[in-house]
């Protein structure tokens, strides 16, 4: 059995122990400062949790010897904290950031190191970034690339048209911070919650607007290859605007700690959601401009006995398939590895990549 160590016991971290505890080919560790989060974490009887300051200097060494890897499912805050320990102990790192900051940080401990780092594991920056890779590799030359992915209430019933269903730090961080893309060929970092189109998608008409991080490296993969790249967030219709007045007009962005506490008292939680994964790729085939899909719709279901939202299949699932396909060789040891290195196919194959299978759209 490996020994994994998760950092984080939140709704993801939680069913990432369960996800990997529930296989018998993992010894899971679960860690938090947080006594009560642990203790109302859903997971099975053989994963151990610790609690621990993992912001305190020293904390995590001695917990990461003997560990096969981390998994960082903590607050983006704390991404180089948990990968410096990892790369000081020699153990393999992965991670579900979206921030760019942190993952440059993560990229820069891979040089050298003994160990393999595998930042933004997740579904967005992550499952869609191979998604995207693996279609623009069946065109001769590409025009554009566009990303898009929501994560939303299935029954939407609030102004906001949304409900917490996963890190509200997360979700406040993408929203402010600029955003990478490739606008007429070049590399620009644009402003979030920008760029407000619409798409429908079964006859439900959606918004999508630009967030940061989603993109990952394929800016950086695909530079002066494509005209147009991007990553966009998927709401229902209102939602930008409706964010751009919290955290533009009422200047919330600057005081992010009464925003957080603001979307945590008055949006309520649930497990009825549903995950929107959207990716065009458009480019010439024989002389033909044309263009390919891959559109997935994922629903919340009973894992292990367990009730699981959308969003933690997707996001437990993708950290959990990449970190298998690294344990049976699928993947390099050593250095830093983009999502786009992941082949898509051996991916879907994998006992936790099957969930973006999913339900195909049908119109």
């Amino acid at each position: 059995m490996k020994k994994i160590l998760v950092v984080g016991a939140g709704k993801i971290g939680s069913t990432i122990a369960d996800f990997l505890d529930a296989t018998g080919d993992y010894a899971v560790m679960l860690i938090d400062r947080d006594q009560p989060g642990l203790d109302r974490a859903d997971v099975g009887p053989q994963v151990r949790k610790v609690r621990v300051d993992i912001a305190r200097d020293g904390a995590l060494a001695p917990l990461m010897e003997g560990h096969y890897a981390v998994l960082s499912a903590a607050p983006y805050h704390l991404t180089t904290t948990i990968a410096t320990a990892a790369a000081t102990a020699g153990i393999h790192y992965l991670d579900l950031t979206e921030d760019v900051a942190s993952t440059r940080a993560v990229r820069a401990l891979a040089e050298g190191a003994q160990s393999t780092f595998i930042p933004q594991c997740g579904l967005a920056p992550g499952f869609v970034s191979i998604v995207a890779h693996d279609i623009a590799q069946r065109f001769e030359k590409l025009d554009t690339i566009h990303l898009r992915v929501g994560a939303l209430p299935e029954f939407p019933s609030n102004a906001l048209g949304y409900n917490l269903t996963w890190s509200t730090d997360g979700v406040i961080n993408e929203y402010i911070e600029p955003c990478e893309a490739i606008v007429g060929g070049e590399r620009h970092m644009v402003p979030a919650l920008e760029g407000l189109e619409t798409l429908g998608v079964d006859g439900v008409t959606y918004e999508a607007f630009n967030t940061s991080g989603g993109l990952g490296s394929l800016c950086e993969t695909y530079a002066g290859a494509v005209r147009e790249l991007n990553y966009r967030t998927i709401r229902y219709p209102g939602h930008a605007q409706a964010m751009k007045m919290l955290l533009r007009d009422l200047r919330l962005a600057e005081r992010r700690d009464i925003f957080k506490d603001i979307l945590e008292y008055a949006l309520p939680v649930t497990r009825q959601d549903i995950v929107l994964v959207f990716v065009t790729v458009s480019g010439w085939r024989e002389g033909r401009l044309t263009q390919e899909s891959f559109v997935r719709r994922i629903y919340g279901e009973t894992v292990n006995g367990r009730p699981r939202t959308a969003i933690q299949i997707t996001t437990a699932g993708a950290i959990c398939a990449v970190l298998d396909l690294l344990k049976d060789g699928h993947l390099p040891a050593r250095g830093v590895i983009r999502q786009e290195d992941i082949a898509l196919p051996a991916f879907l194959e994998n006992r936790f990549g099957r969930v973006y299978q999913g339900r195909r759209h049908t119109a």
